[in-house]
């Protein structure tokens, strides 16, 4: 059966005649033939391990290799759950927005801040909308300014293609008490989920103009 490349060779597995020793606390005993670091391992009752193969001669450790390998598993599995994920939310605005719409969006958006997520704000140019593409800035500056306690601009507004955009992060508060109000899904939502935050991010998305919600879910360390 071949040798895991992944783990490294230990007591009989180990094919070098000779070894540079480290005892159990971490002394280096010297250099032993193979069969006699291999007794002192038995002695003990614990395992030869060589950790450096590539030496030489390669460099073996006595250890309880099966206690080692669970707690290197168990540091891995707290690493793991140590990992936040970043949810991104995408709303999108039109820059003819009227009065209602926007403030509908914009408590949208407040509530994905208020779980922890952060915000893309989209605004999209049709046609000759391009022209004036200092209103969708007015937009974005405006929603910033009115966010200023629950948001900060994470990415400034941007311009790309027939999209400009800028995320918001919530500010790290106690969200619980924000004034949130519930609304229907009704505005133009993408959803983006990553772990940790990824470039895709920082870009426009392009995306069917629609008024039902979209969700797409994609991948990090916050």
């Amino acid at each position: 059966m071949p040798i895991s490349t992944n783990e490294p060779r230990i007591n009989e597995k180990i094919r070098a005649a000779r070894c540079r020793l480290i005892s159990a606390d971490g002394e280096q005993l010297g250099i032993f033939q193979m069969s006699d670091a291999m007794g002192i391992a038995d002695e003990q009752g614990l395992d030869l391990v060589e950790i450096a193969p590539t030496a030489d001669p390669p460099v073996c450790r006595v250890m309880d290799y099966g206690k080692f390998k669970y707690e290197q598993e168990m540091k891995a599995k707290r690493a793991r759950k140590n990992q936040t994920t970043v949810q991104i939310k995408e709303i999108k605005f039109r820059p003819k927005i009227d009065k209602h719409d926007y403030e509908t969006k914009k408590r949208h958006v407040v509530r994905f801040l208020a779980g922890g997520a952060k915000v893309k704000v989209t605004i999209m140019f049709r046609g000759r909308e391009m022209v004036h593409a200092e209103r969708g800035l007015a937009i974005l500056q405006r929603l910033a300014g009115e966010l200023e306690g629950d948001a900060i601009v994470e990415n400034a507004p941007k311009l790309e293609g027939r999209n400009m955009f800028m995320l918001l992060a919530p500010v790290k508060k106690d969200l619980s008490k924000l004034d949130v109000v519930e609304e229907p899904e009704t505005a133009e939502i993408a959803e983006v989920s990553e772990t940790p935050e990824a470039p895709e991010a920082k870009e426009a998305l392009e995306a069917p103009e629609a008024t039902e919600a979209v969700d797409t879910t994609e991948a990090s360390p916050e």
